[in-house]
């Protein structure tokens, strides 16, 4: 069973919108695990504090070391140490893959301006990022985070074949999809799909997804004629 531990400040976000849908099936029927610890409960002090100013000065507080590292050391859940954070490696599907073929992924949700560098170094905790943009906190991150691996996880999707096709596992954005109504304010559905000719389907599909990737990911689009070339 592959098991999620989340160290938060707010252990009552989870399980959150993965106790719905298909992740919440699959964690009833036990296919996955989730355990939130709450990191205020490692404090040691009558206030449980788990914060202070940055040394240096500027705005705003970090979180303490030893208080995370406690946190951490007291988790006993596999996998790896990620910290959710802006300043890490983008997440991508390749990455997602690797973590739904482990036991377990461990998430650390930060708060404030982040977390003390030394117990990120000390802990060697892996740091991912979903993008050029600042959350309130590490949670909604992780959340994401889950909600893509677990949808990977043996008997959550129904169907291997719509995992095969979707963004990004051949490094191309999805073709376009349609379904009834045929005819709709006017726009119909393309032609080739209602021929009932497969091969044509997959070759307009190829094209679709190519084209897309080329006008919206040109990023993504270089590194597919890449990989083509090698």
């Amino acid at each position: 069973m592959f098991r999620a531990t989340v160290l938060t400040l707010f252990p009552e976000m989870f399980p959150g919108p993965l106790g719905l849908s298909l992740a919440g099936r699959a964690l009833a029927d036990g296919v996955w695990g989730l355990e939130a610890i709450d990191i205020r409960s490692f404090a040691t002090d009558r206030h449980r504090t788990v914060d202070d100013t940055p040394f240096g000065g500027g705005a705003g507080m970090v979180m303490r070391p030893d208080v995370v590292a406690a946190a951490i050391r007291g988790a006993n859940g596999p996998g790896p140490l990620v910290y959710l954070t802006p300043r890490g490696r983008l997440l991508d599907q390749e990455r997602v893959r690797e973590l739904a073929a482990g036991d377990g992924v461990r998430l650390l949700c930060g708060r404030f301006e982040g977390v003390d560098q030394r117990v990120l170094d000390a802990c060697e905790a892996e740091e991912i990022s979903l993008g050029d943009y600042v959350l309130s906190g590490g949670e909604p991150a992780a959340l994401v985070l889950l909600d893509a691996v677990v949808r990977l996880l043996p008997g959550v999707m129904g169907s291997a074949e719509s995992l095969a096709e979707e963004s990004f596992e051949r490094g191309l954005l999805e073709y376009p999809l349609y379904t009834r109504p045929q005819s709709w304010e006017g726009r119909e559905v393309p032609s080739v799909l209602l021929s009932g000719h497969h091969e044509k389907i997959r070759g307009w599909r190829a094209r679709q997804s190519e084209e897309a990737t080329r006008l919206r990911r040109p990023d993504l689009w270089v590194r597919f004629g890449a990989a083509k070339d090698d």
